[in-house]
């Protein structure tokens, strides 16, 4: 029986695979197919075409690439027809999927989609289109599920998986003696993305601010973790250009969590990584630049004052967010370093993240198996 997916970077890859990894404890012998990247892969997932093609943020970047994305979902919609699975789900990038979707469900081929858009960051023109593409909308955070019911979307609120991974315990110290830090350093985590167009926008700003940081803080030390080769690549450039050669950096290949673990405070480009810093209690500031066309069109689509997911789940600022042109290397110091020595940051913070931990964790991956397998059982 075959199961068709697509996700589009490296969030969308960590949920298909906790996705695929459930259901085939549940339906053996569900083969997968469609694009995905290595978790997924590692999981027995088909992907036709590389998972980083979709991989772009920001309408002036997908005007850029729209002709390459455009063939690609064309030629994936041919190849799923022919295929026929039992069951299309989307993993987020709904710019992509959501289109797929529709002309799935015109073929006859269910399509769930796994993590809402963003409704509740941008006015909610889309809900029309999505309940003409989907035949349920599973949602991660709990203030969403509403928003579908109300529009009679058929709708699942199944939490969040990397709730499911964290521990009650504090992982700083095994986190820290795994990676060989000294207890005496002050550690800041820098995430400056995962998409390598991310990277090109923030991988200078974040070396510049951690040179300004590491001048006012001598015991700072850096955890870089990166996604891939190529994001790799950019951000040793740009420690390059910046002649941050004696910088006191440590470049991870991944481990993001066991970064977030170690630090004292994090530097996290908006998205999925500032939830993670948030399931592991750690203090953050959270930034983000892209190009300047895309950013004045998305600020007048938005109404909410934050874009961090702490700070959304929460409904207020529990943290600093620095954004687009008031990212400057200086104002981003100087708030990694407020958040550092601060005395009431430290202690009170951790606690209010932690009710964020509590309401996420869910057990994902059952409800995400209950919610599909309706269409995955035999006739």
């Amino acid at each position: 029986m075959v199961v068709g997916m697509v996700a589009g970077e490296a969030s969308g890859d960590f949920l298909g695979a906790h996705l695929i990894a459930a259901l085939r404890e549940r339906v053996p012998g569900l083969s997968f197919v469609g694009i995905g990247g290595p978790k997924m892969a590692a999981e027995g997932f088909d992907s036709w075409f590389p998972m980083e093609k979709l991989a772009v943020r920001g309408y002036a970047e997908v005007l850029r690439h729209f002709p390459e994305i455009h063939a690609i979902r064309r030629k994936l919609l041919r190849r799923l027809r022919a295929a026929r699975p039992k069951l299309f789900i989307g993993v987020d990038a709904p710019d992509f999927n959501l289109k797929l979707e529709r002309k799935l469900k015109r073929s006859g081929i269910p399509a769930v989609h796994y993590v809402s858009p963003s409704l509740w960051a941008w006015r909610g023109g889309r809900m029309s289109a999505i309940a003409a593409s989907v035949d349920k909308m599973l949602v991660l955070f709990p203030f969403e599920e509403p928003l579908y019911r109300d529009a009679g979307v058929p709708v699942a609120y199944v939490g969040h998986p990397l709730a499911d991974s964290t521990s009650d315990e504090d992982g700083s110290a095994a986190a820290r003696e795994q990676l060989r830090l000294a207890a005496a350093l002050k550690v800041i985590a820098l995430l400056p993305g995962s998409r390598q167009s991310e990277l090109r926008y923030m991988a200078s700003c974040f070396v510049h601010t951690a040179k300004l940081i590491a001048a006012r803080q001598p015991s700072a030390h850096f955890l870089v973790p990166l996604a891939s080769r190529e994001t790799r690549a950019i951000f040793e450039e740009a420690i390059y250009a910046a002649d941050g050669s004696q910088l006191p950096i440590t470049v991870l290949f991944g481990h993001a969590r066991d970064a977030l673990e170690a630090c004292d405070v994090a530097l996290v480009a908006s998205g999925t990584a500032t939830l993670e810093a948030a399931l592991v209690r750690k203090p953050m500031v959270i930034t983000y630049k892209m190009a300047g066309s895309t950013y004045r069109m998305m600020s007048k689509m938005g109404y909410l004052p934050w874009v961090g997911l702490p700070n959304i789940i929460a409904g207020e600022f529990l943290v600093p967010e620095i954004l687009q042109d008031e990212a400057t290397p200086e104002n981003l110091a100087q708030a990694v370093l407020n958040s550092l020595n601060d005395p009431v940051v430290t202690r009170k913070l951790p606690e209010r993240l932690d009710r964020i931990r509590r309401l996420l964790r869910r057990d994902t991956a059952a409800r995400v198996s209950e919610a599909v397998l309706p269409w995955l059982r035999p006739a």
